[in-house]
């Protein structure tokens, strides 16, 4: 059975295992990776999440495993999320196969993980600290590493990563293939891929630099003491399906995430100080609907496959432009449309300027029709008078009170 993935070489029980999931074309990186990996070369990977990475690499992977063995494949993840939604896809990839896969991520115990390792597994996706503890402990060699897969890398160098990336990779075989997927490359990043990796092939899918065309943007100006209720007033003339408001810092989430469970909201919170369970079950809640609403810092804003999230709202602009177009990407995924809105105060000019010189583009300024705002000198910035998003569904109102 000839289908597109197979005419990249892969063999019919991955191809069809693939096709079972709904996915008729690759997309660029997976054309472009796929051949590559099958034959066994290192690759730098520049893209962008939500293009198709995982399965880029996961798909040849599991082909030149073949059957259950050692462990022989580790992906390093930089957070908890991102190492759960990669075991989540390769356990899908591997459904007419005898290969096994786990995760171990800090935050929760180690007896399930311990367990998994010594049971025997071929591919492992784990963050960077658990799976140094569970190595110094004696419970997991890399000694039989054929591939090794850095993802996310760029993420990892700003989380302070990079010296435990190090220290993993130098347990591991020097004969291995390495492959390595970031959105950018940063000269430490590079530094890293000249020593991690042998003669790599570079693969480049467009830096996008520009948020998809699929999602409709724009900033509000506000003074700090209203942003709240500038926030609420959004979300009660928007008629949305479900929403992620991302805070700069922890303390911030969860404060956002009271007031708007006291206004009626389901909220779930993830950031970094929410302990696995916690995290766990607000990202599930919020993917089956139980949430309408996800609180996150932006260790939500990369990697995250959520499908059908209708608006993001930044209550904070990001300090970095990239995180601009990393975050309001949330929405308007897989050619669906999105919305989203950045709150802008006064003391937010500098990097709203700095998201526009990024884009190249200026973002449109609107106000709210009939909310009562303090006079602020951002109002003096051709902010546009908004018709208020569409209104929101008797569902949602009922569901909000």
């Amino acid at each position: 059975m000839d289908t597109a993935f197979s005419k990249l070489g892969l063999d019919d029980t991955i191809a069809f295992a693939v096709q079972k999931m709904g996915y008729n074309d690759p997309t660029p990186i997976q054309a472009q990776a796929i051949p590559v990996v099958l034959a066994g070369g290192d690759v730098i990977g520049s893209a962008q999440t939500g293009t198709g990475k995982t399965a880029a690499f996961a798909l040849p992977i599991i082909q030149r495993l073949g059957g259950h063995g050692k462990l022989r494949c580790l992906v390093l993840e930089p957070t908890r999320e991102l190492a759960l939604q990669v075991e989540e896809a390769f356990n899908k990839y591997i459904l007419f196969t005898d290969l096994r896969t786990t995760v171990v991520y800090g935050g929760v115990g180690y007896g399930k993980q311990r367990d998994d390792l010594s049971r025997g597994i071929d591919i492992l996706a784990a963050t960077p600290g658990r799976l140094l503890d569970l190595m110094e402990q004696g419970d997991c060699s890399l000694a039989d590493v054929e591939i090794l897969v850095l993802d996310e890398v760029d993420r990892m160098l700003d989380m302070g990563f990079l010296p435990d990336v190090k220290r993993i990779v130098q347990q591991c075989p020097k004969a291995r293939q390495t492959l390595f997927f970031t959105a950018t490359l940063p000269p430490e990043i590079a530094s890293l891929a000249g020593w991690a990796l042998t003669n790599p092939v570079e693969i480049k899918i467009g830096q996008r630099r520009s948020p998809a065309e699929t999602i409709s943007h724009a900033f509000y100006p506000v003074v700090a003491s209203q942003k709240f209720d500038l926030l609420e007033e959004l979300m009660k003339r928007t008629e949305y399906k479900s929403v992620i408001v991302f805070s700069r810092t922890k303390f911030g989430a969860d404060r956002i995430a009271r007031r708007l469970q006291q206004a009626g909201h389901s909220v779930g919170v993830i950031h970094a100080d929410r302990n696995q369970r916690e995290r766990t079950e607000a990202l599930a809640g919020f993917k089956a609907g139980t949430f309408e609403v996800l609180v996150a810092t932006d260790i939500a804003a990369r990697g995250l496959d959520i499908a059908g999230v209708s608006h993001v709202i930044n209550y904070d602009v990001p300090e970095n432009p990239e995180d601009y177009v990393h975050r309001i990407g949330r929405t308007g995924r897989a050619q669906t449309t999105g919305d989203a809105f950045t709150l802008v105060t006064e003391e937010d000019v500098r990097d709203a300027r700095s998201i526009e010189r990024f884009i190249n583009a200026t973002i449109e300024r609107k106000k709210l029709d009939g909310f009562s705002y303090i006079y602020s000198a951002l109002f003096d910035e051709t902010a546009q008078p908004a018709a208020a998003p569409k209104p929101a569904s008797r569902l949602h109102r009922g569901a909000r009170r």
